[in-house]
């Protein structure tokens, strides 16, 4: 199969579980019900997800039991992308090619949304009793430290405190980006190390792996916000700009980040070498992050 194909594959899988995960018979919490599916449901790539799953069958592990923990880290992405569009962060109206969620239910039910989305995740996640207890309050545990204050709001707040500063420097973006993207991506692979049973060489590659293809992601992102297509991304672009927000274009160069990027995406591919042929997809995700459009 390849990586079309695997992609179209597991976001088909996630997505039909994602349709049947919220819903609720009180009338009086339809509309919040509805604003939280109308960003959950959106048309986004699931790379987080698909990435959980991707680990899993690396090291040789069905990831049909975990489908349900896939869709938990969908769940807290969708979260913080509605409250990173709020006009007190980065006060976006377009997001996966749709109006964002404030501007079709308003601020404060666009807030509750996300609260919904970052608590069922878990709810969700310790629902899973097939799991074996240790291993899953292990996962619960990652995942937390991953979306909370020591990580992804963590590195949201810094986004904001950066603002207008370019002199932060590599040092400073590097630790904004990694806890605002780059640790979920390391949490979805650190929750397939775990339920996959990876030894130690193991772990050290996927987290080297993590990092690098974490960077990649970001570094590529940064690039598009100031080159790429608003009808190809979903969402505006010049945002960054717009928003004075220190990026490895505005810091260094176009130029410049783009052979970082391509640095980051040689160094990931090699970390998960010793994997073998069943990290296939690993490999070829970081090859397709450098051409990405969206």
């Amino acid at each position: 199969m390849n990586f079309a194909d695997y992609m179209k594959e597991q976001k088909g899988r996630i997505d039909s579980r994602l349709e049947t995960l919220l819903q609720t018979d009180v009338p009086q919490f339809a509309q919040l019900y509805k604003a939280m599916n109308y960003s959950l449901l959106a048309d986004g790539k699931r790379i987080r997800p698909i990435l959980l799953l991707a680990t899993l069958e690396a090291l040789g592990k069905d990831s049909e039991p975990y489908i349900d923990l896939a869709c938990a880290l969908e769940c807290v992405h969708s979260y913080s992308l509605i409250h990173d569009d709020l006009p007190a962060m980065d006060d976006d109206d377009l997001r996966r090619g749709k109006p964002t969620n404030h501007v079709v239910f308003g601020e404060g039910t666009a807030i509750l949304a996300g609260d919904g989305l970052l608590t069922y995740a878990f709810e969700l996640m310790a629902a899973q009793t097939h799991i074996d207890a240790a291993k899953l309050a292990r996962c619960i545990a990652i995942f937390a430290h991953a979306a909370g204050p020591a990580g992804m709001v963590g590195g949201q707040a810094f986004d904001l405190a950066s603002e207008g500063n370019t002199s932060i420097g590599r040092e400073g973006l590097e630790l904004l980006h990694y806890s605002k993207t780059g640790i979920i991506f390391k949490a979805a692979i650190e929750l397939a190390a775990v339920l996959g049973d990876a030894g130690e060489a193991q772990k050290k590659a996927l987290d080297t792996y993590a990092f690098y293809m974490g960077l990649t992601f970001q570094i590529t992102d940064d690039i598009l916000d100031v080159v790429g297509d608003e009808a190809s991304l979903g969402k505006p672009v010049g945002s960054d700009a717009k928003n004075d927000k220190a990026t490895y274009v505005t810091i260094f160069s176009l130029d410049e980040a783009r052979r970082m990027a391509e640095e980051a995406a040689e160094k990931a591919t090699a970390a998960v070498e010793p994997l073998g042929p069943k990290a296939w997809f690993l490999r070829d995700l970081v090859s397709h992050m450098l051409v990405r459009t969206k």
